[in-house]
């Protein structure tokens, strides 16, 4: 799939990595819009359309995570990937939690930055997919559209953030299981960490909240083992 042309919003105040990362990826054929304040950030993704966002969490007039908040506000769905040189796990955790897709730590390789945005545009640009042959699954009296990150009832509609979609539709694809915490977060995170861990529960959390109208669908809490996903699944 050819993403050239797609337009990126990069927010680093490091102006030699905003420099290199510009130029790199404008030499991937992106489209790329720069500001190095959180300030300047938000003012940018609101004149504009961004097809995933590059931030920096320490920034200026307004830090990373606050511009995330904001973007979501906006945009349910677009990809934001976090740019940091802050390794704390209490910010890995907050990025995740606030709407952030992946976080990057620095010193990052290009080959991986690139390789990321490759991934997200290419699960992004499935929200515009309305093709009959995309993932479905009926759960319980919600209608689930994996490809498109949307779940509704017939009379709410919620646009699910990529993690919120990925970690239900595991529980679909493995219904009335008991399912450990480190095979979810291998499958859902790629890595079974603890800090990841911490993260999970907020997301189960959130999955009960938009799955609560149902009294048939229940996430269960397995003490010291993981989740249990009981409902009636139908998938396509």
């Amino acid at each position: 799939m050819n993403f050239q042309g797609e337009k990126i919003l990069l927010v680093e105040d490091d102006q030699t990595l905003n420099f290199i990362i510009r130029d790199n990826l404008e030499q991937n054929g992106y489209l790329v819009t720069t500001t190095a304040d959180g300030e300047a950030a938000v003012k940018a993704f609101k004149s504009g359309k961004f097809s995933l966002c590059l931030l920096d969490v320490m920034l200026p007039k307004k830090d990373g995570f606050t511009v995330a908040k904001e973007i979501r506000e906006i945009d349910d769905h677009v990809p934001i990937i976090f740019l940091t040189a802050r390794s704390m796990t209490e910010d890995r955790i907050t990025g995740l939690t606030i709407g952030g897709d992946d976080y990057i730590t620095k010193p990052f390789s290009m080959e991986e930055l690139l390789l990321k945005i490759r991934i997200f545009l290419k699960r992004s640009l499935n929200i515009m997919d309305t093709s009959p042959d995309q993932v479905y699954f009926k759960v319980g009296k919600f209608n689930f559209y994996f490809d498109s990150l949307v779940l509704d009832d017939q009379v709410d509609r919620k646009t699910l953030t990529y993690k919120e979609a990925e970690l239900l539709r595991y529980f679909c694809d493995n219904p009335n299981k008991v399912l450990s915490r480190s095979d979810i977060l291998k499958q859902v995170w790629g890595s079974d960490d603890y800090y990841l861990g911490r993260s999970l529960d907020v997301f189960i959390s959130r999955l009960r909240k938009y799955l609560g109208s149902d009294d048939s669908i229940k996430i269960l809490n397995l003490h010291g083992i993981g989740f249990r996903f009981n409902a009636v699944i139908t998938k396509n």
